[in-house]
């Protein structure tokens, strides 16, 4: 594990800025006859830091042993968060994807309520179906990211500040 010279977070072996404040943890060695064959002189490019990224903070021991129980969560639902929680409880990685299926069904219950109690303007349940079908893409594309051990903030829920 790599430690953070800036803010002393813990990183992977493999982790090349920090998760927390975005530090550079490999710096290049500063010598003048590092030319990188002339691309951009002799610097490392850039590369973004993605902030909603959070799998460095998470053992990658842990993400394959509950990876199956994350996946459930946007599978199955409600049902799928009951799950989780009580095949996993004690992982991290599980409690973050919990977290954020929690706001999905938030959300899906926020868009029902309004729904129902406006559905004599017609105008509003199906916004509400199109808004429904968008998360059902998004929760589709949480999936894959378990699939491929990620932990990322879904789209359109990262912004909702609770839960974190």
């Amino acid at each position: 594990m790599k430690s953070c010279p800036n803010c002393n977070a813990n990183m992977p072996d493999q982790a090349t800025h920090c998760s927390v404040c975005g530090t550079p943890l490999n710096q290049q060695p500063n010598n003048p006859n590092f030319n990188n064959g002339g691309f951009n002189n002799g610097y490392a490019p850039y590369a973004p830091i993605d902030p909603y990224d959070h799998t460095a903070e998470f053992n990658q021991k842990d993400i394959s042993d509950n990876k199956v129980y994350a996946m459930s969560v946007y599978l199955l639902g409600f049902i799928g968060i009951i799950i989780a929680l009580l095949a996993s409880h004690d992982s991290p990685y599980t409690a973050f994807h919990v977290r954020q299926a929690i706001k999905f069904l938030v959300v899906d219950t926020l868009l029902a309520i309004c729904s129902i109690f406006l559905i004599w303007t017609f105008i509003v349940p199906f916004a509400a179906g199109v808004m429904e079908i968008v998360l059902f893409v998004i929760k589709i594309i949480c999936f894959f990211q378990i699939c491929s051990g990620k932990a990322k903030e879904p789209a359109i829920i990262r912004s909702l500040n609770f839960l974190k």
